[in-house]
Order: structure tokens, then sequence, then C-alpha cells
């Protein structure tokens, strides 16, 4: 009997050593859906932490990254998120609306001057802790990701806020921008990032605005006549992951991740001027679209004519 206890003592230490071992062979899998092209500072980034975290937690955690919306498209990918079949998400704020109404502060146009003003809002006190603000939702903020500074394009040329009259422009899922779009007397059209080059091309729209690195990689500008170099809003994302997720993983396995995406999001924002320059030049070497410059005069009138919308 007790020969007979102490084998099945055996079987059974050697069955939970094979389990642990099981349990350590397979890795944390980390799926990084978004809707952009790899060439732009949004790709690039999840490249790069794909590659860092493979080389940095070998056997420990895996990472695949799907672009251009070749997992989830903008309709489904929160719900992705939340339901974890996703773990990382980097977003236009605006599509974070009915989770927080913090961030409408980036659909602000006109607000920030350049990158370098948004960089350091978003770097201070205030900034990070909007990062925090979707958590009761189940939703955690881990960085903000430069895109760039988003321009008009349109089938006619925009100078002054008068000429957005009529203009279908698809605008994102957010309410104030569509509000800023109806104060400069437009209609605006929410519409998928990956609708929008056919809705451009059919005259579902015929205008919008996006970043140079979105506009080249996704030839909004073979179907667009004009583009006007307006900067007027802040183009950058969010990268998310799902709070119960993160909060779950091993602390030391936490700790390398937060450091890898510091160090990547050094890097895409350092990256984003470079990546939108090369991209404005493949737009004015393609020789498909007139590129125009506001003056300040002219900026300050489209300022004024959106801040209605901003009450």
């Amino acid at each position: 009997m007790a020969r007979l206890t102490r084998g099945i003592t055996r079987l059974l230490a050697a069955s939970a050593l094979f389990t642990a071992l099981g349990a350590q062979a397979d890795p944390i899998l980390i799926k990084f859906s978004h809707i952009t092209a790899d060439s732009t500072p949004k790709g690039q980034g999840a490249l790069m932490f794909k590659k860092l975290v493979e080389e940095r937690l070998p056997g420990q955690v895996e990472v695949q990254v799907f672009a251009n919306s070749s997992l989830y498209g903008d309709g489904k990918e929160m719900e992705a998120l939340l339901m974890n079949e996703v773990q990382l998400l980097a977003p236009a704020p605006s599509k974070l609306e009915q989770y927080t109404k913090q961030l409408q502060l980036f659909d602000l146009m006109f607000l920030f001057d350049d990158m370098p003003a948004a960089q350091r809002f978003q770097q201070s006190d205030k900034g990070r802790a909007m990062l925090k603000s979707m958590e009761d939702k189940g939703i955690t903020g881990l960085a903000y990701w430069l895109n760039g500074m988003r321009h008009f394009t349109a089938n006619k040329p925009l100078r002054e806020p008068a000429d957005a009259r009529g203009l279908k422009f698809r605008v994102q899922p957010s309410d104030l921008q569509a509000a800023q779009y109806t104060a400069l007397r437009a209609v605006p059209r929410k519409m998928a990032f990956a609708e929008i080059y056919q809705g451009l091309q059919t005259g579902v729209v015929n205008a919008q605005d996006n970043p140079w690195s979105n506009i080249y990689s996704q030839k909004y500008h073979e179907v667009q006549k004009y583009i006007t170099e307006s900067g007027h809003g802040i183009g950058n994302y969010l990268l998310i992951t799902n709070t119960r997720f993160w909060s779950g993983l091993p602390a030391e396995v936490r700790g390398e991740l937060e450091a890898i995406i510091d160090e990547v999001t050094v890097e895409v924002n350092r990256q984003a001027e470079a990546l939108n320059e090369k991209a404005k030049q493949g737009v004015i070497d393609s020789g498909k679209s007139e590129i125009l410059v506001l003056t300040d005069e002219q900026r300050d009138k489209w300022r004024d004519a959106v801040q209605p919308a901003w009450k």
C-alpha cells in the first residue's frame, strides 16, 4: 500500500512538473492591431515594439502585428480590445470619445501650433493623467505616439474658411470634430479610415484631413487636386491596452514591456517629422496635387471660424 501511495505521489509530482513546464513553454501572446500602413509612424512603432520585445523577452512574450485593418477595422477594434481578443491598439483620441471626454482636447483645430507644442502638453502632468482616464471602462493608456500635423485635402483650393462651405468632409467618429466642420458650413461625414480612399474616389466625400504620412501612404493625393498645408490639428495616437490583461501580467514582464514602450515612444516621436517630410516629398514628386500654404492671417481666420464649436 505504501509503495502504491509513493507511486501515485511520484506520478502526481511528475504531472505537476510537466504542466508547469508546459505553461512556461507557452509565451504570452500580444496581438497589436492598427489601421495604417507599416511605413507610417504608427506602423514603424508597432514593428519596433515587436522586435524589441522578442529580443528582450524571448520565449516569454510573442507579439503579432496586424497592419492596415487586416485584423480589425475602426468599427470593431475597441470591442475586440475590451474582450481581450487583441491586446494593443493605437487609435486616434477621437475614437475614444465614448470612454472619456478628456481626450477631446486633441480634436480642437488650431489649438497646437506644431508637434513640439503638442508633445510638451502630452508630457505634462495633465497629459499623463489623461492616459489613465479610461481605466474605469477597462482601458489603460500606455503612451502617446505622434503621427504629424493634419492638413486639409480637397478638389478645390482651401485658403479661407468660406472655401470649405458645402464640402463633404470625412471626419473621425468625433462629435466635436463634426461640430467644427459644421461651424465652417461644411458637411461632416463620419467614415472609417479604411473607407476614405474609396469615399474620395466615388464622391461620397470630397475632402478630408490627415498627416502627410497617411495622405501619401493611402494615396489620397491621387484623388484630391489640392492639399492645404494647414497644420490645423495634431495627428496623434494613444497606445492602449486591456486593463485586466495588463494588470494580470507578471510584474517583471510588465515592467520590461513598459520600458520598451517608453523607448519605442521616444523613437516614434523622433521619426514622425522625418517620415512626414519624406511622404510630403513623395506627393510633390508625384505631381498629382497642388500644395497650398496658409498665411498667418489665413490661419487666424480659420481658428476664429471653428472656435464657436469649442464651447
